[in-house]
């Protein structure tokens, strides 16, 4: 017997508020948090809009020397974590600490290093790189991070699926206590990399876009998108297993009943232009639920702004749906706060709790001029009203990587 797998936490760093309760405020405000960048002067760069965390202080979160030697997409997943942890009242000193994992992954982890610490060696020669350079970049910190902030001492690993990385990393964590590796996984997905070399290897790839108005630069599925926003933040939810979360009185917020990944095997940036790979993760996901197309309240779409993704997204939602493709509300979150490379699906499986919490779909924001070919009610305008039982979260990865979330609202 599997165990059933339930979410009692969450917390989130993003573009529209640094707390969970502030991001959902933002998405039911259709807030967009995208606007010039200000960690860096990107005057004479393709791509000068991103979507960057506003008022962050990684001191808020840990000892000022803690927060020196780690970079920030380190930091996004530690804050982040934290407010999950504390939603969830898990009480490290009455658990096992070899059955409480962590799976947080990046996709990325620290460009900045790199680039801070080439400077130095072209200007001042080897012997003045910082010993702290490889430990600061190397993506499997923020796990490592979240493990020692918190003294989780069960499986700690990083999955990297780039865009995906997100969502990977918690159907990962859903599988580990399923199959009885954990009792409890913190899971997610973290990144901070909006730094001049990301931004111009993105642009030089023609992954951005490079309008200059906030409103109509991460517009998925309209006809006018011209590429995604770099995002930054992080998402981190708690999964226990049912039994595990029942007999220590946790409040469950939802539950994780399907998970989906295939791999397109067609080309390293576009996904398959038929949609068959994503079509495949969507429909495990849905089978593992025991549900049926129709049984769908909600997707979450990947929907980054890109012309290839957005349509190719949209042919694998019709693949796997059938007729009810037409009549399941679907929307982008990265249409309020672009693009957050691996920390994209954990904040976007948040947005899928609180719709089932509170009964909300989002619209995608800024969505105004049709696509013939995009033609599916991806909730154009305002949001919808509605109750939400289950709802799914698609994610699609430079290389392929395909993964597909199902939570749905948790009865007894």
């Amino acid at each position: 017997m599997k165990e059933r797998v339930v979410v009692t936490g969450m917390g989130a760093i993003t573009p529209i508020g640094n707390s969970v309760a502030d991001f959902w405020q933002g998405v039911k405000e259709n807030k967009v948090g995208i606007g010039e960048v200000t960690h860096f002067d990107a005057t004479e760069f393709k791509a000068s809009l991103a979507a960057e965390v506003k008022g962050f202080d990684g001191k808020e979160y840990m000892d000022a020397r803690t927060a020196r030697r780690m970079e920030l997409f380190s930091q996004y997943a530690v804050a982040a974590a934290k407010e999950a942890m504390d939603e969830s009242g898990l009480d490290m000193s009455k658990e096992d600490p070899f059955r409480v994992g962590v799976c947080i992954g990046s996709g990325v982890g620290s460009l900045q290093a790199v680039e801070r610490e080439e400077k130095r060696l072209v200007e001042k020669g080897p012997g003045r790189v910082s010993p702290m350079m490889v430990p600061m970049m190397i993506s499997n910190m923020a796990a490592g991070n979240v493990s020692i902030a918190y003294g989780c001492k069960g499986k700690c690993i990083d999955i990297v699926t780039a865009c995906a990385t997100g969502t990977h990393s918690i159907g990962e964590a859903y599988r580990s206590i399923q199959c009885g590796d954990a009792d409890v996984m913190l899971a997610g997905g973290t990144e901070g990399a909006i730094c001049p070399i990301a931004m111009a290897g993105f642009a030089s790839m023609t992954a951005l876009t490079g309008s200059k108005d906030p409103k109509r630069a991460s517009i998925p599925f309209d006809k006018e998108r011209s590429g995604f926003i770099m995002g930054e933040g992080s998402g981190v939810v708690i999964l226990e297993s049912l039994s595990h979360a029942q007999a220590r009185g946790a409040k469950i917020l939802a539950e994780v009943v399907g998970y989906g990944a295939t791999s397109d095997a067609f080309h390293i940036t576009s996904p398959a232009e038929d949609g068959s790979g994503a079509a495949k993760s969507m429909e495990l996901a849905i089978k593992e639920a025991g549900a049926v197309p129709e049984d769908v309240s909600y997707i979450n779409a990947h929907g980054t702004s890109t012309h290839h993704n957005d349509l190719f997204e949209t042919r694998a939602i019709k693949k796997a749906f059938g007729d009810a493709a037409y009549k399941v509300p679907i929307s982008s979150t990265k249409s309020m706060v672009g693009h957050l490379l691996g920390a994209a699906g954990a904040v976007e499986f948040i947005t899928c709790v609180k719709s089932i919490e509170e009964g909300y779909i989002h619209p995608t924001v800024g969505l105004q001029v049709p696509d013939e070919e995009c033609d599916l009610n991806y909730v154009p305008g305002e949001g919808i009203h509605t109750d939400v039982t289950l709802a799914i979260s698609n994610s699609l990865g430079f290389g392929g990587h395909n993964a597909t979330l199902a939570v749905k609202k948790f009865e007894a």
